[in-house]
């Protein structure tokens, strides 16, 4: 007998309708109605019908085989048959992140063929994939952040069963798994969480859509709501963390914040399964109380996006200046967040016109991750281009050597170990046709104003923009990708090599440059990195530090013994004894 039961505080009568039956709910306390359906077992399809109207998804819906306007389907997760019984995940501070997308990833598109590649991340040197959404959206391709079924894999990747599969095949690998959750908003399309009650609230707003109600009358439920779907994900489908997105458009005055619970909550579960889990924030807040524990006032995630690292690193190396990025572009911004986790500590933004952020001292270098680009500075640029795109080999080299020296977690983005050619496009694939218009002349509009010609900016809704934004992998046996790909791969070895590079600890970390020069060296430890940002040869001074510099040949990234390694064109990274007076710098 399954017991079904569903939150409808404002129904006044609420039946649950499958295989051509109807079956009246009885009302139970705190808005929650319940009943005995022993029709309903695993693979069975299902909806409510809520004042005569319906049938509608169950928001808790497990599977969403037809998409987001079709019947759930019941999922029984006992059903599934584990082998990671032994599987513990790496620390933190041994990571190497890698960012997919599971629709562009692999020409299959789907969970089954990301499988494969799972030995081909192990070898690169990874130790954490992070998948982008996966909950049901609407279409059969996009981003994942207009999931509107929290609980449902996505049908056209492969469902619970292909997710199970996934995961269990990376945790035979030794590869760890995180999910990319959203509980700021939820999609236009398919979202019927109104129908049952009040999940959403006007006295807040978010860009993307209506601001959930995490603070307000029926909000215990609704925080209620999204803390299981955290649970679940690290439960039923064995992740090992999870990523938050945008946690600073989450707006909650309660006493106890949302994301301090749900921190608790999920500490919680780790104590119960006897095995780690992580929480991982992207936040715009430069607010160190995310990752600080609660008995310091702070959340208690784990670690947040560094979003100064990236566009420090980024502007210094492109030069641009557009947008937030005109925040950034000195090389004593670029040497600040190295030595001090962040560049805005409460100082003065000219971009948002006021000070912003807090000093993050006494924090590790592993409460952040650093990255040199990501699904987000990718796809919202106008024509996706990489980081790729923008740089030569050479200056892509010194970029990708400061992610893999620094002292926060690193993070790839899929094809970024080789440069890959194809851009990450935003793409959708709504079935509305006005929704689908309404996407297409809001992506144009949005660029219109930096300038561009609409015809210039790729249709989202078409399905170009997706099968363009696809990895071509073929390309890593071919030149200059062959080249990239073997940097990125030597530099992820060092890092695990040497001790100085996974250690977090910002005191051990310090940084000088010239601004005029155009050089920076950052000391980390017994590891000394030295960086020319400027076209031409130059001396840099190195009488300070007792390590002897290993002065670079051109063009090749070449790992030197165990504890070196050569680094081609404008960088140079050294640890042996001795002294140089200078290094001379190509």
């Amino acid at each position: 007998m399954t017991d079904i039961r569903v939150w409808a505080p404002n129904a006044r009568q609420v039946a649950i309708e499958s295989q051509n039956r109807i079956v009246d709910m009885l009302r139970a306390p705190a808005g929650w109605w319940s009943a005995e359906a022993p029709l309903i077992v695993h693979g069975v399809d299902y909806g409510f019908r809520i004042d005569g109207e319906g049938p509608f998804p169950d928001p808790r819906s497990g599977w969403q085989p037809e998409g987001v306007h079709g019947p759930s389907r019941w999922v029984d997760h006992a059903a599934f048959a584990w082998s990671d019984d032994q599987w513990r995940q790496p620390p933190m501070g041994s990571a190497v992140i890698y960012e997919m997308h599971v629709g562009t990833f692999t020409a299959g598109g789907n969970f089954e063929s990301a499988i494969e590649c799972v030995d081909y991340l192990v070898d690169l040197g990874v130790t954490h994939l992070e998948l982008m959404p996966v909950a049901e959206f609407s279409g059969a391709r996009g981003w994942g952040y207009d999931g509107v079924d929290l609980y449902a894999p996505h049908h056209a990747y492969g469902g619970p069963e292909g997710l199970k599969r996934l995961v269990d095949a990376c945790h035979q690998r030794g590869l760890a798994v995180l999910l990319d959750v959203v509980y700021n908003h939820l999609g236009p399309a398919g979202n019927y969480l109104e129908r049952f009650g009040p999940y959403f609230t006007d006295r807040y707003a978010t860009p993307w859509g209506q601001a959930v109600n995490l603070d307000g009358p029926g909000s215990d439920e609704v925080r209620r709501f999204f803390i299981d779907n955290a649970l679940m994900w690290l439960r039923d489908y064995h992740m090992d963390g999870l990523r938050v997105d945008a946690v600073h458009a989450i707006v909650d005055t309660s006493a106890i914040h949302f994301l301090e619970q749900l921190a608790a909550e999920v500490k919680q579960l780790e104590a119960h399964l006897g095995r780690s889990l992580i929480l991982i924030a992207e936040s715009d807040l430069n607010d160190p109380r995310v990752v600080r524990s609660p008995e310091l006032g702070g959340y208690g995630f784990d670690a947040q996006w560094n979003e100064d690292f990236h566009h420090a690193l980024h502007a210094v190396l492109t030069g641009e200046r557009e947008g937030y990025y005109q925040d950034y572009g000195a090389i004593a911004d670029l040497a600040k967040v190295l030595a001090r986790g962040v560049v805005y500590d409460g100082c003065y933004s000219p971009h948002r016109r006021r000070r912003h952020g807090r000093p993050a001292a006494g924090l590790s270098g592993h409460r952040f991750v650093g990255c040199l680009q990501n699904h987000d500075q990718v796809g919202n640029r106008a024509l996706g281009e990489r980081i790729g795109h923008l740089l030569p080999p050479e200056r892509l080299k010194l970029g990708a050597a400061l992610v893999m020296t620094a002292p926060f977690i690193p993070m790839l983005f899929q094809g970024e170990e080789w440069a890959a050619s194809a851009p990450f496009l935003y793409f959708t694939d709504h079935q509305d046709p006005e929704l689908g218009e309404a996407v297409k002349h809001g992506r144009r509009d949005e660029f219109a104003a930096f300038g561009w010609e609409a015809d210039a900016i790729p249709d989202p809704q078409s399905e170009d923009a997706f099968l363009r934004s696809r990895l071509d992998g073929v390309e890593i046996d071919k030149p200059p990708h062959t080249e990239i790909y073997e940097w990125l791969r030597a530099l992820i070895a060092l890092r695990r090599r040497l001790p100085a590079l996974q250690d977090g600890r910002m005191d051990q970390t310090t940084v000088d440059f010239d601004e005029a020069a155009q050089w920076l060296i950052m000391a980390r430890g017994s590891v000394l990195v030295v960086v020319n940002f400027a076209n031409v040869a130059q001396t840099i001074p190195l009488s300070r530090y007792s390590q002897k510099i290993l002065l670079l040949p051109s063009g090749e990234g070449v790992v030197l013994e165990d504890r070196a390694i050569c680094m081609p064109s404008n960088i140079a990274a050294i640890l042996s004894d001795g002294k140089e007076d200078d290094a001379n710098i190509d």
